[in-house]
C-alpha cells in the first residue's frame, strides 16, 4: 500500500493556504517586508518607491519636489534664525498664506496617494491573507497619519488668514511721529446697535518705533471742556471746548452729526480721536476697538491672567445671582474673573478702576508667551477677531507684533489724566501736554525734561508727585493709592511694580 507523501505543515493561518510550499512561504514574507519598505520610503522620502520599482517619471517629479520643499525650508529657517521678523512678515501676509494652504491641501492629497500606490507595487495579493491586512492596515495608518498632518497645518493656514482678513484692513500705513506709534485703545460692550458706543475705556498707548517700550496715557471718560485737535471738524463745532456731555459721549455725539464728517467710515472713532489729540497733544496712528464682553474668551483662550488682588473685588452686583467677590491674593484668574476685576466699580470709583485695567494690560503683555499662543492658535484667533476692531492695516501687523515682542522685556510707563493731577471737570491742557512729553522722555531716556508750565500747574504736578508717594501706603478699590492721593497705577514709571 503505497503512503502518501507528507504536507508542509502552514506556518499559521494569517500568513499562508493551505498547500503552500516552503519557498513560497518565504517568497510570501520577503514580498510582504519589501512592500513595507517600500512604503516606508515614500513616508521619508516621497517617491523614492516609484523610482525603484514603480512609474520612475513620477517618482522623480515626487522625489525633486520634496527636495525643493527641504531646500527651501532649510533656507527659511535658516533666514528666520538671523532675522525674526521675517517669520513676522511670512505670518502676516495673506497672499502667501493663501498659497500655502493650497500647497498643504495638494501635499496631502498627492503624498496619501503616493503611499496607495506604493501599497500597490508590493503585490498585496500575492502574499499571505494575514500580511495582506497587515499591509493594508500600515498603509491606512502612514496615509491618515501624513494627510490627516498636513491637512490640520492647512486649516491652520486658513485660520490664520481668515484672522487677518477679519481683524485687519488694507488701509494705509502711517508713519510713526516723532519716533513713535501712537495707538487708541477704546473699550466697550458690543451688541446690536453698541459697537463702540460711549467707550468705557480710553487709553493711548505710544510705543517706541524702536524698541518697542511702551506708555500707557489713560482718559477718564467723564472729562469735560476739553480741547479738540487744531482745525478738526470738532474744534470748529467746539471752539471753547466740549460741553455738550462727556469724553465718552463724543462718539454718539458725532453718530447724531454725521452730516459733519462727509466720507468718513466711522464718525464716532474720528470724533473721539480728534479729542483723544487735542487732549494729549499726541498725533493718534491707529486706533482699536475691544470688545470688553469678548475679552474674557481671549483670556479663556489664553489659559487665564495671573493677577494680584489686593482688596476683595466683586465681581457682578449684589442683585446678581453670580454675585461674589474675588479674595486677596496672587492667583490666575478666568476670563469672567478677570473681566470683573477690570471693569467693577461697585464700592469703588471709575479711576482706580482705570488702575486695575492697566494691570491687566500689563499682565497680558508681559504673561502671553509665543508658545502659549501656539497651543492655543485657533482658540486665540477666534477670540481675538471677535474681540477687536481695528484700522492698522495688514502691512502693519508683523512691526507691531514685533514691538509687541520686544516691550515684553521691558517696563511699561503709565499717565492717567485723572485727579489729583488733573481736574476732569475742567483739565489744565497745558499741564496735561507737559506731563505727557515728560513721561515719554523719561521712557525714551532723555534727560532734558519736558518744559514746564503755568506757575499753577508747576504746583499741581508737585503736589501729585507728593501725594503719589503717600499713596504708595494705601488700597482703595483693589489699587494702591486712593481717590484723594492718586493711585500708583495710573502714574508710574514700572507698571508691573505698581500692580
Amino acid at each position: 500500500m503505497s503512503s502518501q507523501p507528507s504536507r508542509p505543515t502552514p506556518s499559521g493561518p494569517s500568513t499562508s493556504r493551505p498547500g503552500a510550499t516552503p519557498l513560497e512561504e518565504r517568497a510570501r514574507r520577503v514580498r510582504f517586508r519589501r512592500a513595507v519598505s517600500l512604503m516606508a520610503m515614500t513616508l521619508v522620502a516621497p517617491g523614492t518607491a516609484q523610482m525603484a520599482a514603480g512609474n520612475r517619471r513620477v517618482g522623480l517629479v515626487a522625489f525633486r519636489t520634496w527636495l525643493t520643499v527641504l531646500a527651501v525650508g532649510a533656507v527659511l529657517a535658516v533666514a528666520v534664525l538671523l532675522d525674526h521678523g521675517l517669520a513676522l512678515s511670512l505670518g502676516t501676509s495673506t497672499l502667501l498664506l493663501f498659497w500655502l494652504k493650497a500647497f498643504l491641501l495638494v501635499g496631502a492629497v498627492a503624498w496619501a496617494v503616493l503611499l496607495v500606490d506604493a501599497w500597490r507595487i508590493g503585490q498585496p495579493l500575492s502574499y499571505g491573507l494575514g500580511h495582506r491586512r497587515a499591509a493594508v492596515g500600515i498603509n491606512g495608518i502612514l496615509c491618515f497619519s501624513v494627510a490627516g498632518t498636513l491637512l490640520f497645518g492647512a486649516h491652520l493656514v486658513g485660520v490664520q488668514r481668515d484672522f487677518m482678513l477679519a481683524m485687519f484692513g488694507d488701509g494705509q500705513a502711517s508713519a510713526a511721529a516723532h519716533g513713535r506709534y501712537n495707538v487708541l485703545l477704546m473699550g466697550g460692550d458690543s451688541g446690536a446697535g453698541r459697537w463702540g458706543l460711549r467707550p468705557d475705556s480710553l487709553t493711548v498707548a505710544s510705543i517706541d518705533e524702536v524698541t518697542g517700550k511702551t506708555v500707557l496715557v489713560g482718559l477718564p471718560r467723564n472729562m469735560k471742556n476739553f480741547p479738540f485737535a487744531e482745525g478738526s471738524v470738532m474744534a470748529e463745532q467746539f471752539p471753547d471746548g466740549f460741553d455738550a456731555d462727556y469724553l465718552n459721549g463724543v462718539y454718539t455725539w458725532a453718530l447724531d452729526h454725521t452730516e459733519l464728517f462727509e466720507g468718513s467710515d466711522d464718525p464716532g472713532t474720528d470724533a473721539t480721536i480728534m479729542a483723544v489729540e487735542g487732549i494729549t497733544g499726541l498725533d493718534i496712528n491707529y486706533w482699536a476697538m475691544v470688545n470688553l464682553q469678548g475679552f474674557k474668551d481671549l483670556v479663556d483662550a489664553v489659559g487665564g491672567v495671573k493677577l494680584t488682588v489686593r482688596q476683595p473685588i466683586p465681581v457682578g452686583l449684589p442683585s446678581d445671582d453670580f454675585f461674589h467677590y474675588l479674595e486677596p491674593g496672587t492667583r490666575t484668574l478666568s476670563g469672567f474673573d478677570t473681566l470683573w476685576y477690570a471693569r467693577a466699580r461697585y464700592d469703588s470709583d471709575d479711576y482706580s478702576r482705570m488702575a486695575r485695567q492697566k494691570c491687566v494690560m500689563n499682565a497680558m503683555l508681559q504673561q502671553v508667551s509665543p508658545t502659549r499662543m501656539l497651543q492655543n492658535f485657533e482658540r486665540i484667533t477666534k477670540a481675538s477677531a471677535a474681540m477687536v476692531s481695528t484700522s492698522v492695516p495688514r502691512s502693519e501687523v508683523d512691526t507691531f507684533v514685533d514691538l509687541a515682542l520686544k516691550a515684553k522685556s521691558q517696563k511699561v510707563a503709565t499717565l492717567s489724566l485723572v485727579p489729583p493731577l488733573v481736574n476732569t471737570g475742567d483739565p489744565d491742557v497745558d499741564l496735561i501736554h507737559d506731563k505727557v512729553a515728560e513721561v515719554i522722555a523719561k521712557s525714551e531716556g532723555r534727560v532734558e525734561k519736558a518744559s514746564t508750565g503755568s506757575a499753577g500747574s508747576s504746583d499741581a504736578a508737585k503736589k501729585a508727585r507728593r501725594a503719589k508717594k503717600k499713596a504708595a501706603s494705601s488700597v482703595t478699590g483693589g489699587s494702591l493709592g486712593s481717590l484723594s492721593e492718586g493711585y500708583t497705577a495710573n502714574d508710574t514709571e514700572d507698571l508691573g511694580t505698581a500692580c
